[in-house]
């Protein structure tokens, strides 16, 4: 079993900058790579960046240039740093991790709500 946990959410201005957290426990080894996840309300969740456990990532194309996703592996954590924050990024982001062992099985994060509004 893999436990998420995010933070760092809250309201920020247009333009300004936030960084979320995800940190993993228990059986760390067997997951093949992470990602964040967003739901904005009224819309699907989509997925907006993901790191595989080689180094590379990903971005959605509304983030690319804006957002960062990041590794710390001795804190067993994973970071989404964002930059030139718009209202359109107003959502519940949420930390995922897929299980290299069982790759339909999947672990989420309870969410951190990101708000962006003057």
């Amino acid at each position: 079993q893999v436990q998420l946990v995010e933070s760092g959410g809250g309201l920020v201005q247009p333009g300004g900058s936030l960084r979320l957290s995800c940190a993993a426990s228990g059986s760390i080894g067997s997951i093949s790579g992470m990602g964040w996840y967003r739901q904005a309300p009224g819309k699907q969740r989509e997925l907006v960046a993901t790191i595989i456990s080689d180094g590379s990532t990903h971005y959605t194309d509304s983030v690319k240039g804006r957002f960062t996703i990041s590794r710390d592996n001795a804190k067993n954590t994973v970071y989404l740093q964002m930059n030139s924050l718009e209202p359109e990024d107003t959502a519940v982001y949420y930390c995922y991790a897929v299980d290299r062992y069982n790759p339909s099985s999947g672990y989420w994060g309870q969410g951190t709500l990101v708000t962006v509004s003057s």
